[in-house]
Order: C-alpha cells, then structure tokens, then sequence
C-alpha cells in the first residue's frame, strides 16, 4: 500500500500534545475510527572507534527500527543505502556485535500514537520522543488498496488536505524512486527515519539570544 509519512509543525501557542488532539479530532470529525495504538522506535548504531581503521575511513551510522504494524520483523537501515529487513532477533545479533557498532543511546527516538481507519485510509498521529520529552508530531497516511505507490499519490494527496491543510506534505523522496514497482515496508521505515533524522537536527540548532 502506498504511504506518506510527514512531520506536521506544532500549532502555533499550542502544545505538542494540543496540536496532536486539534488533528485527531479533525479526522474523527470526518468520520475516521480508532483502531489501537502504534509506535514506530530508530536506535543510533555507529561503527566502533576500532573498526574503522587507519585510511582516514569515516564511521557509518545505522538505524535499528522497530514498527508495531510488523511485530515480527526488525528493519535495519544505512543513510542513503540499503534496508534490511530482519526477523526480532536482530536486537540480539546487535548487543554481540558490540565491538563493531556501538548504540548511541541518546539518539532513541520513537512515534507513538492512536491509529485511526476512514474508508480504505489508515492514518497514524503520532507523538515523536526523545528521552523524556516530546520534540514533535509524525502523521503516517497510508492507501491500503494500491500496491503501486505512485499510483494512489494523487488520492493520498486529496485525503491528507482533508485534515492538514497547508501541511500537507509533497510526494515522499521513495515514491520518485519506485517509479512503477510495487510499495514495501521498507519504504514506509525509510521515510520514518527521514523524518526522526530532520527532528533530531531541528534539536541541534542553538536557539536565537543565547550565549
């Protein structure tokens, strides 16, 4: 099925927590129905000092995720490179292959949220986490009919304007790169650890007047 995952700006004068309820209650306005819960997690993996070499290599990052819409499985993925997608026993594999990638475990971040149906849309609003504090909002769209992600842009599109308004995301960087080939998990984790990465980098910009 093909699937937009976007970050929505927190409302101006408003909470996380507030903007998060202002959409929900525009998708129950709509008519959308809770279905359970989600959360999608990202674990920071560097490769190890020792590893690395003596050729002036630099260390690559890897992202450890986890989605509750496949409890089985345990995707791996390098920034502009490939997605693994594992069984959950990968978790264990990484705690062994501590001597080559070391967790950067100040970099968890993870959405949470109400996952809400309305006709063939599956929609997730979420609450994005870092440690103790929420640092922004994830909406995850997806059209459950069409395999064929371009195919549904325009539908997705449609649908998101419903709720988003002037939020509503452009075409996802995966879509571009599918072209006519059929939608994947992997493609929906990617766009997660897109969105997590923006977050995380929003976090390090110095704020304005302070020394």
């Amino acid at each position: 099925p093909g699937c937009s995952v976007a970050q929505v700006p927190v409302a101006e004068g408003k909470s996380v927590q507030q903007t998060v309820e202002i959409l929900t209650r525009k998708l129950e306005l709509l008519g959308a129905e809770k279905q359970g819960t989600f959360c999608v997690d990202c674990e920071t993996y560097h490769t190890a000092a020792s590893t690395i070499g003596s050729q002036g290599q630099t260390g690559k990052l890897m992202y450890v995720m986890h989605n509750s819409e496949y409890p089985l499985s345990c995707f791996a993925l390098f920034e502009n490179g490939p997605c693994l997608i594992a069984d959950a026993n990968f978790d264990i594999l990484m705690v062994k292959l501590k001597g080559f990638f070391q967790n950067a475990k100040a970099n968890k971040i993870e959405s949470r949220g109400t996952r809400y149906q309305y006709c063939d849309f599956l929609v997730k609003v979420g609450t994005v986490t870092m440690g103790p504090s929420a640092r922004g909002i994830s909406v995850e769209v997806e059209y459950c009919p069409c395999v064929i992600a371009n195919d549904c842009w325009n539908l997705l599109m449609e649908f998101m304007q419903s709720f988003m308004g002037n939020h509503t995301p452009g075409i996802p960087s995966v879509f571009g790169t599918k072209h006519d080939s059929i939608y994947s998990p992997a493609d929906t984790m990617v766009q997660y650890m897109e969105l997590f990465n923006k977050i995380r980098k929003q976090q390090q910009v110095p704020v304005a007047g302070i020394r």
